[in-house]
């Protein structure tokens, strides 16, 4: 029968882009929004949008009774999670599946599998495939045994964790017993959960991540690789494919160990299969990454092949409709993230209006967006705007294409960092792919942006939007009853 109504459990570019995706395929769309998120540009893309609570997030996008709740009373039959919020929590899947709403990603049992980053790492280890040496769970000085037998640097992480919350480099002993605490409280903090692991931190190392797709009837194939490595804070900002470090002899054993590890998983659906790669091209299994990837478009942009759409025909329950030998990559795509931060003051958060906004349109690009002019960033939730993202025959072209893109982007009234992208894009090092996960604190720690911004344009977009405002605080007792105000604008032969 097929999915006919989904429900789109998150906001901005990504809710918009997986409806998107739901209206090629003639499926209706149902937004949900904050009372923060009223006037949001993804409520305008779905077919009908519920109000689902308060601006905090877990009285509205975390808020799972109510979005169940709601799905039910509009006859929904599936819910996309999208990335973020709910997106890789096995509880909600599991709601969806009681009361009969297909969840489009893994299921409850494979989620709680790969979101245990420990219980992962032992279930990867059966199969073979390369992790780095460490310890999993355990007490302080357990961990301080094992750092000893491994060697320092390493690296402490958060068993739920993801986005860098909990995980923390260590350089000596002496460092070791307070960043667990430390750890152990960011993790409980952020997942709920204080269980924390150890492992080596691989110097120089490369993120390379492998995008893959799982049908329910066991055919599983990857769409190569993304390199990840342009991290702050162990946050991805730009993400690029294919990965300059990997030949093709490196490439398919990459490959062929991300389909081993979501076959051992019995995983189904869209995910990343997420790697270290050190200077002697040795490769490590880090995590599974159960949803859509905020850097998926640029493996669309290269393969061809609609990443959402493949997840909403997987959930219908159809076989993958391609074989891993038909796959082929095409170009070269990098992306680079937007987010509402003001990179000259520590990448602080910057919410508020943005006054104007131009976004770059030409071939080769594709914008990812959701905001508009006039639109509010709200301070509850995960900064990001947008993302650009460039296509070329090669890296270079790719690369160059993507700053000119930036170069055009305008977006005034909040703070971004596109001018610290363009400076890492135009960066020698960038340039010649000596992308490693510790590049900007060795290249970029001192950032200061090269140009100064345009104040007299942001002074007069600024004092144009107070002037609109002050033009609408008009007091009901001026305003005159006249055909004109009650009728509206009008022309003769028209309206």
């Amino acid at each position: 029968m097929g999915i006919k109504k989904i429900l789109v459990a998150n906001r901005g570019e990504i809710a918009i882009r997986i409806m998107k995706g739901a209206k090629e395929l003639g499926i209706k769309t149902v937004a949900i929004y904050s009372t923060a998120d009223k006037e949001a540009l993804h409520i305008r893309f779905a077919d009908e949008s519920v109000l689902v609570g308060e601006a905090p997030s877990i009285k509205s996008y975390l808020n799972m009774d109510k979005i169940i709740s709601i799905a039910l009373k509009l006859k929904v039959d599936a819910i996309h999670p999208g990335y973020g919020f709910l997106a890789e929590n096995p509880i909600f899947a599991q709601k969806c599946e009681t009361r009969g709403i297909t969840f489009i990603g893994p299921n409850s049992t494979a989620l709680a599998l790969v979101g245990d980053k420990i219980e992962a790492r032992e279930t990867v280890k059966k199969v073979g495939v390369p992790l780095i040496p460490g310890v999993s769970g355990g007490e302080g000085e357990e961990f301080v045994t094992i750092a000893k037998k491994i060697g320092y640097p390493i690296m402490i992480k958060a068993s739920m964790g993801g986005g860098g919350k909990g995980m923390h480099i260590v350089g000596n002993e002496s460092e070791l017993l307070q960043t667990i605490e430390k750890s152990k409280r960011e993790a409980y903090s952020s997942f709920g959960d204080a269980t924390i692991y150890l492992e080596k931190y691989i110097k120089n190392a490369r993120h390379v991540e492998f995008q893959v797709l799982a049908d329910k009837h066991g055919n599983v194939v990857h769409l190569f690789e993304r390199e990840c490595s342009i991290q702050r804070r162990h946050q991805k900002i730009i993400e690029e494919t294919p990965s300059l470090a990997l030949d093709e002899e490196l490439r398919e054993r990459m490959g062929e160990a991300a389909k081993k590890v979501i076959k051992a998983c019995k995983y189904t659906n869209a995910g990343t299969v997420e790697f270290l790669l050190d200077e002697e091209k040795n490769f490590y299994f880090l995590e599974v990454n159960a949803r859509i990837q905020v850097e998926h478009p640029i493996t669309e942009m290269t393969t061809g092949v609609d990443i959402v759409k493949e997840q909403i025909l997987i959930a219908e329950g159809e076989k993958l409709s391609f074989r891993q030998e038909e796959i082929t990559q095409k170009g070269h795509a990098i992306e680079a993230r937007i987010y509402a931060e003001d990179a000259e003051n520590n990448f602080l958060p910057s919410p508020g209006e943005i006054y104007y906004l131009h976004e770059p349109h030409f071939p080769g690009l594709r914008v990812d967006s959701g905001i508009y002019s006039g639109s509010k960033v709200p301070p509850h939730y995960d900064p990001i705007l947008a993302k650009l993202i460039a296509w070329g025959e090669n890296r270079e072209s790719a690369r160059k294409r993507l700053i000119v893109g930036l170069k055009d982007y305008v977006i005034l009234g909040i703070k971004t960092p596109i001018k610290y992208l363009i400076d890492i894009l135009e960066h020698p090092e960038f340039r010649e792919g000596k992308t490693y996960t510790n590049f900007l604190e060795k290249n970029m720690k001192n950032w200061s942006p090269k140009e100064e911004i345009e104040v007299a344009l942001i002074g007069a977009i600024v004092g144009e939007k107070k002037k609109e405002k002050e033009k609408k605080i008009i007091k009901k007792e001026e305003i005159t009853s006249s055909p004109w105000n009650e009728l509206g604008k009008w022309e003769l032969g028209g309206r």
